[in-house]
């Protein structure tokens, strides 16, 4: 990109990866250069936690308010009830309200680690779209909003598309969704004066949609960002590992296996990583992310110790680097592996290795775990594993053991 923008948010954006699209680029430069912008990003409350997948535009909601503008979280009590179709291969689950409270709350404990929620120019607010979904009038809303929106250009949009062309179902109910994310914009706007809305490039639609729908109504001049939708070097999307969703809260994933996560970054994404997921400087994350050989490995370290300290504090990153460091160069046990405490009633008369490692979530089921075990990829107290039928009895857990997939992967068994 040729264009050199004036203000601090938007050279964060470009410098550091951010940037995928936006719907103007001078106009949003302008305003930022001004004042305060305030913008948001929504997040439909459809787990109790946020995920890696999401940290990319959290970390963008941090820019914006360290370069001296208001970042707003919109959670979706209301979006959430419907279910966002994009790109999805079949129909969201729908979730009761009581659901919907709880994970909200799940997702407020991480947001709090990255923004600062104050009642300043700049502070951080948390909103809520059921504050003007929920009573909506149906035929009102028909009348002065629906109007607004053309099928045949709904229908054009990739996310809709996509579904179609594979001749899979999209419900009404579903296709609803991008109308009320459109007026989401609009009554934040309205209420809130917020003029940016940002979010993952596969949201591309639902935000023109809202900007349309604003200036249709309110005539006012508002904008969209995008971010890339990231994959890893070898093509996987970010965010996801051998055991499932990488966790933000660390009740769903401890602070050791989400720095183990980042420590096991592909060589190649390094610097990318480190620009989009750290503060470090960009001179520092290109001369890391350059790194070849053995030397690279220091790199995936500073990548996993900051990342973790902006998520789980500096102490939590520490100890996390010293449980790896004890497990995997000195061969120990640390303290802070992911552990499973077995009860004298689950141990019984023994219970074999194979149901230990799937209990232990180094592999997804008991034909993993013979496979992992076959192929010598399996250790106990570090010493391969050969025998499958291994069952485990109590006097062998007087202390913990500890159970190993690969080089990478390790955890504890013990007694309760």
């Amino acid at each position: 990109m040729t264009y050199h923008p004036k203000s601090d948010f938007m050279s964060v954006m470009i410098e550091r990866g951010y940037l995928a699209d936006c719907t103007d680029y001078q106009g949003l430069d302008e305003a930022l250069s001004k004042g305060v912008v305030s913008a948001y990003i929504g997040y439909d409350a459809t787990a109790a936690s946020l995920h890696v997948g999401h940290l990319l535009n959290v970390m963008m909601l941090r820019w914006l308010q360290k370069t001296g503008h208001k970042p707003i979280t919109l959670m979706g009590g209301g979006t959430t009830k419907v279910g966002d179709p994009s790109f999805r291969s079949d129909e969201r689950p729908l979730l009761g309200p009581d659901q919907i409270a709880s994970n909200i709350d799940g997702m407020r404990k991480v947001f709090a680690r990255y923004l600062s929620y104050d009642e300043s120019a700049t502070g951080a607010m948390m909103l809520d779209n059921a504050e003007w979904l929920d009573n909506l009038n149906y035929l009102e809303f028909l009348r002065d909003i629906g109007r607004h929106f053309s099928v045949n250009r709904m229908l054009s949009f990739e996310s809709v598309k996509s579904r179609i062309d594979r001749e899979q179902s999209l419900s009404f109910l579903e296709f609803n969704y991008m109308i009320l994310q459109a007026y989401d914009f609009l009554e934040l706007n309205r209420r809130y004066g917020c003029v940016l809305q940002m979010g993952g490039s596969d949201q591309w639609g639902n935000i023109v949609n809202g900007i349309d729908l604003t200036r249709r109504v309110l005539d006012h001049e508002i904008f969209g960002l995008t971010s890339p939708l990231l994959t890893t070097s070898d093509g996987r999307k970010m965010g996801k590992s051998a055991g499932g969703a990488v966790w933000l809260n660390e009740e769903m994933l401890s602070p050791y296996e989400f720095w183990q996560f980042w420590r096991n970054t592909t060589d190649a994404d390094v610097g990318r990583f480190l620009k989009l997921y750290t503060e470090l400087p960009v001179a520092e994350c290109e001369r890391l992310g350059a790194l070849s050989g053995s030397e690279i490995n220091e790199g995936k370290i500073v990548l996993a110790d900051e990342v973790t300290a902006l998520l789980h504090g500096r102490e939590a990153a520490e100890a996390a680097k010293a449980t790896a460091r004890e497990v995997f160069e000195k061969g120990g046990v640390g303290d802070d592996l992911p552990s499973v405490t077995l009860s004298e009633d689950e141990i019984g008369g023994g219970i074999s290795v194979v149901q230990l490692i799937v209990r232990a979530g180094l592999a997804g089921s008991g034909k993993e775990a013979k496979r992992l075990i076959s192929d010598n990829g399996a250790k106990l107290n570090d010493v391969p594993l050969t025998d499958a039928g291994l069952v485990i009895d109590r006097a062998a857990l007087a202390a913990p053991i500890k159970l190993s997939a690969g080089k990478k992967r390790h955890a504890l068994v013990r007694l309760g």
